[in-house]
Formats: C-alpha cells, sequence, structure tokens
C-alpha cells in the first residue's frame, strides 16, 4: 500500500499575500502623507529621455498606482489574488516572486523601449515643423505606474497551464476559455497600443505578456504536462 500525502491549497499564499500588503501600504502612502512630498512622482517610472527618470523607478513602479482611480488597485490586486494563488501554489513561493518581478521588469523595458521610438519620432516632428504628429505624439509621452504588466504576466502563464479553465470575466455573463481570455486580452492591448488613446500603458502589458509566455514556456519545455 503506498502512502499517499494532499496538501491542500493555500487559497492566501505567502507571497501573493505580502505583494498586495505592500502594495495597499504603498497606495496608503501615496494618497496621505504622499502627496506633499511627490511621493508617487518619484517611484512612477517615466521615459529615460526624461530627466525625472531614475532607475530604481523599473521596480517601484510595480507597487504604485493612481492615486485617483481607487479601481485601479483594486482590479490590479484582484488579478494577482485570483491567478497569482494559483500558480504559487503550483510553483513555489520563490519561483512566483521571481516570475512576478521578471514580468514587471519585462513589462517595464518594453514600455521604456516604445517610450524611446515615440521620443524619436517627436524629434522627426519637431524638426519637420509638423505641429499636429508632434502634439499627438508628445501626448502618448509619460509616466507610467501600476502591476499591471506584471499581473498580465501572470494572467498569460495562468493561460498555459490552465488553458481550458472556464472564467466568468466582468460585464460577460458567459464562460470563456482562459487561452481565450488572455488571447483577448493581448489581442486589446495590441489595438490599444497602436491606436488607442486611454491612458493605457498597452506596451508596459504587453511586455509583462511576452516575458510570461518566454517564462513559462522555457520552464515547461521538457514537462508537456498541462493543468485543467
Amino acid at each position: 500500500m503506498s502512502d499517499f500525502n494532499f496538501t491542500r491549497p493555500n487559497r492566501f499564499p505567502p507571497v501573493v499575500k505580502w505583494l498586495i500588503i505592500i502594495n495597499v501600504l504603498v497606495y496608503i502612502v501615496q494618497i496621505t502623507v504622499g502627496r506633499q512630498f511627490g511621493f508617487t512622482e518619484e517611484i512612477m517610472l517615466y521615459p529615460v529621455t526624461d530627466p525625472a527618470f531614475r532607475p530604481y523607478q523599473i521596480i517601484t513602479h510595480l507597487f504604485a498606482h493612481s492615486p485617483e482611480m481607487l479601481a485601479h488597485i483594486i482590479f490590479n490586486m484582484f488579478g494577482l489574488w485570483m491567478f497569482g494563488s494559483i500558480l504559487e501554489n503550483v510553483w513555489g513561493a520563490k519561483r512566483f516572486l521571481n516570475f512576478y518581478l521578471i514580468c514587471g521588469i519585462g513589462a517595464a523595458f518594453l514600455h521604456l523601449f516604445v517610450e524611446y521610438v515615440t521620443w524619436q519620432h517627436l524629434q522627426q516632428a519637431i524638426s519637420m515643423q509638423d505641429a499636429d504628429t508632434a502634439e499627438r505624439l508628445r501626448a502618448s509621452l509619460g509616466p507610467a505606474l501600476g502591476a499591471s504588466g506584471a499581473i498580465m504576466g501572470v494572467l498569460v502563464a495562468f493561460g498555459y497551464l490552465f488553458p481550458n479553465t472556464e472564467l466568468y470575466l466582468l460585464f460577460i455573463p458567459i464562460p470563456i476559455k482562459a487561452k481565450w481570455a488572455v488571447l483577448g486580452y493581448a489581442a486589446y492591448d495590441l489595438f490599444g497600443g497602436f491606436y488607442g488613446n486611454d491612458n493605457v500603458a498597452h506596451f508596459a502589458h504587453l511586455g509583462g505578456a511576452i516575458t510570461g509566455f518566454i517564462l513559462v514556456f522555457i520552464w515547461n519545455k521538457t514537462n508537456l504536462k498541462k493543468f485543467y
């Protein structure tokens, strides 16, 4: 007779719990004493061409959210808990934390790259005295903040490992398999990145998604087992 040990999944695993706690504490500082010290402005991610850019912002922006939009942090933390808890139970704390931070850094780098290319086009438009194009490009440049890029990587990993899990998405009353939901979000960010004008860092989301896919693909390339 073989032994069988069952470990009940942790509904609030430690890394997810502490990431949420840190994000909430940072948000409280942002909306209270941080306002008079420019705290949010110090930790958000500026374009590399902006004098306010600091290398540490590549990490700190992951823990900052819009002080004027409570829904920003609520939806991000809900997504982190909903999908991140499952991944942490599957991978363990160390691997999940590494994954989360690497996805956030990947999101930052793609966002910074796109911002730099946009800035170059802006300089060309200014030199050609194309005021309309220059104004449009200038409006698309700006600082970014939020955990959305890292959480997009988490969502991609969930969709890769649990592709046929049915999800009920906000405002959509029918279940959608995780793999289609992930592709839908990616398509939305791809369209929004090129054609949107909604003050959302779509390329940061895509950077997190691409990084997350590459990581989970490498980690599972010798293990074809999927979790359903």
